[in-house]
């Protein structure tokens, strides 16, 4: 594979980290792989069919017709329909936006959190590093699963409650992997600069540190969608999730499990969207990572 040029020319700032390329020049990287090519693509369609979904669906996503229950993939229907009717091409076109939504919140939330905190108690040290470093300690010692079932049982079974349970359950390895940059940061010469200029800690870790974290981050989020499409089905799986009628993908296979056998369309079309998804987003931060990661290029 052909190696994106990461370093800066004598024109750019010392202070700019030498990942930083532009947005063209980053996706022209991954359109070289054929298997991150894969996953920007999935992640392109998502987001094209969250946006434009509607129009492309045939039929009502909430509309039952007790008349045409499980029928077998058609000419009116292209993926069949389920238990009560519904066309389940039209539920998966509705249910990109919910799946989008999830991917979304969770990023949002859960990326700055483990940034801050592990920023924080990587420079800072001490009993700061110490104290957030075992509140991690306690999230990490449960599987995430379970304990997103815990937060959910909680809350309350909703989609909202399921992200929320979701993004507490998912900050954790994100601190932990930018507490670790952040130790090997704090030690190089640009940071004793920094200190020896008066800089306070607040700006070197926003300013110095913050943006040298962010590739490794980026990564491990993107590597992390996969888990949360998946910890996200597994809740609407299990009732806790998304509730009926929303077309939530792994509700869906929830409710046409028992109609399987007969009816093997009714979860193969979900199951398939979810497993492309999961697969797109892991080849999508394993591309990313040969981008962003200089200690991935100094290697080959």
């Amino acid at each position: 594979m052909t190696d994106l040029n990461l370093t800066p020319n004598v024109t750019q700032k010392a202070s700019k980290p030498q990942w930083l390329v532009s947005t063209q020049n980053l996706v022209l990287f991954l359109l070289k792989n054929p298997t991150s090519a894969y996953g920007l693509f999935v992640l392109a369609l998502l987001i094209i069919l969250a946006i434009i979904g509607p129009l492309l669906a045939t039929h009502d996503p909430y509309i039952q017709d007790l008349r045409n229950a499980l029928q077998a993939p058609s000419a009116e229907h292209y993926f069949g329909t389920d238990e009560l009717g519904r066309d389940i091409y039209s539920r998966l076109l509705y249910g990109t936006r919910i799946s989008l939504t999830i991917i979304g919140i969770v990023s949002v939330v859960v990326g700055p959190i483990g940034l801050t905190i592990g920023t924080v108690a990587g420079y800072l040290g001490g009993k700061v590093d110490t104290v957030l470093m075992r509140i991690t300690d306690i999230f990490l010692s449960f599987p995430s699963l379970i304990l997103s079932l815990a937060f959910v049982a909680a809350l309350g079974p909703s989609l909202y409650n399921a992200i929320i349970a979701i993004s507490l359950t998912a900050w954790p390895p994100i601190a932990r992997l930018a507490r670790a940059e952040t130790l090997t940061f704090r030690q190089t010469d640009y940071i004793a600069a920094a200190r020896l200029q008066g800089a306070s800690s607040f700006r070197i870790i926003w300013r110095s540190i913050v943006p040298m974290c962010l590739p490794s981050v980026i990564i491990r989020l993107t590597l992390n969608m996969a888990v949360v499409i998946l910890t996200a089905a597994g809740l609407g799986f299990l009732g806790l999730g998304a509730q009926p009628p929303l077309p939530e993908w792994g509700a869906m296979i929830a409710t046409g499990r028992r109609y399987m056998i007969d009816s093997w369309w009714v979860v193969t079309f979900p199951g398939i969207a979810i497993f492309c998804v999961s697969l797109g987003f892991n080849l999508l931060g394993d591309g990313l990572r040969d981008a962003l990661d200089p200690k991935q290029l100094n290697r080959r």
